[in-house]
């Protein structure tokens, strides 16, 4: 990416029709962004060396095996390559970048996050490379792996204990935790990955990436949801260009970013107990559910076909392909973002013993 910064116009959501707990396709697509209008240059160097400077072009492979009897390509972007390994690092890195060249942050300044991983990680990286504080907001469903390497980055984890006495859940109490140390520490800012543009715009250029790479034929990307600021991203990039890719958004069980009802979940990395404002009915032209079951289930099949050791939403995206399959037409080309490492979930998704403590005999 470059070191301009990409400004769009807000979403402007195609009719919608209502929603019900099944997947709900949509043919109406709106063209939408006007061209982009670039502001000044943010010419930092920090921003742009070291190992900040290798985050993104992450590698595009071909999936054969997982689907040995496909129909159709299926090609994984495998954003685990990123240095803080996960998909994270470009909308960390590109939020950074705009509030520096905006003002917003200087020397001194003190990072604020609710984060479960992920972004909290990609933040925690880059302000350790440009000499920023950064603190943390996490709930006790973070995973200790994910806590060490905060730690081993610097960052100070401010953990939010109880839960939201509304909703009962965290991610209300996280952002209430952010409001109150940014209102107590002076020279804070707060990057907001649930309604920052540049949390969005950091994934023109993933999208940008994947269709090069493709030359310019995709069919289909599968794109897990969260903070939706990657399919949010990748939406812009592929209405702007006139493309006729369908995106399948890939949600958890007991999200209600797509209006389903609220629900437990032990996998982090998609879904979200609020809907993000970065999110806008139209988005998506199909939108699917899958349970921590299907993400454990994908994962394991991932691992065992393509020795691709991947994230729990990774799994799921993979689960959902699987029950697309054979609707998805003869010889399409299809995409799926891969987001982040296996590693964080050697605990949970690939340990044996959790699983059958929390399902029983999944496999």
């Amino acid at each position: 990416m470059s070191n301009q910064m990409l400004k769009t116009k807000p979403f402007t959501p195609a009719k919608s029709t209502p929603r019900s707990n099944q997947q709900t396709k949509r043919t109406t697509r709106t063209p939408f962004v006007s061209r982009v209008e670039i502001p000044p240059s943010t010419d930092v160097p920090l921003f742009n060396s070291g190992i900040l400077g290798i985050i993104g072009n992450t590698p595009l492979v071909k999936l054969s095996r997982v689907f040995p009897d496909a129909h159709f390509q299926l090609f994984a972007k495998l954003e685990m390559f990123n240095p803080g390994g996960s998909v994270k690092d470009r909308p960390a890195l590109n939020m950074l970048k705009h509030a520096f060249a905006k003002g917003h942050i200087g020397p001194g300044s003190t990072i604020i996050e609710s984060s479960s991983g992920n972004l909290g990680i990609g933040l925690a990286q880059a302000c350790t490379v440009l000499g920023l504080k950064f603190i943390c907001v996490v709930d006790p469903k973070t995973t200790q792996q994910n806590l060490n390497i905060l730690k081993a980055y610097g960052a100070q984890v401010d953990l939010v204990a109880e839960p939201d006495p509304i909703t009962g859940d965290f991610l209300p109490a996280r952002i209430n935790r952010v409001k109150s140390l940014l209102a107590s520490i002076p020279n804070s800012f707060w990057c907001n990955q649930y309604a920052n543009f540049n949390n969005a715009h950091a994934h023109h250029q993933t999208m940008h990436e994947i269709v090069t790479a493709l030359n310019g034929k995709l069919d289909y990307l599968f794109c897990a949801t969260g903070s939706c600021g990657t399919i949010r991203g990748c939406v812009e990039y592929i209405r702007t260009h006139n493309l006729k890719t369908k995106i399948i958004a890939v949600d958890a069980k007991g999200s209600v970013i797509f209006g389903d009802k609220r629900g437990k979940r032990l996998i982090p990395g998609h879904g979200a107990a609020r809907v993000p404002e970065l999110f806008q009915p139209g988005l998506e032209d199909e939108y699917m559910h899958v349970t921590d079951q299907d993400c454990i289930v994908g994962c394991r099949r991932l691992l065992r076909q393509e020795a691709i050791l991947a994230g729990g939403s990774s799994g799921g995206v993979i689960s959902a392909i699987a029950k697309k399959a054979k609707e998805i037409p003869f010889g399409a080309t299809c995409a799926v973002i891969l987001c982040d490492r296996g590693e964080r979930y050697l605990d949970t998704v690939y340990s044996d013993s959790w699983v059958k403590e929390n399902f029983g005999d999944v496999e």
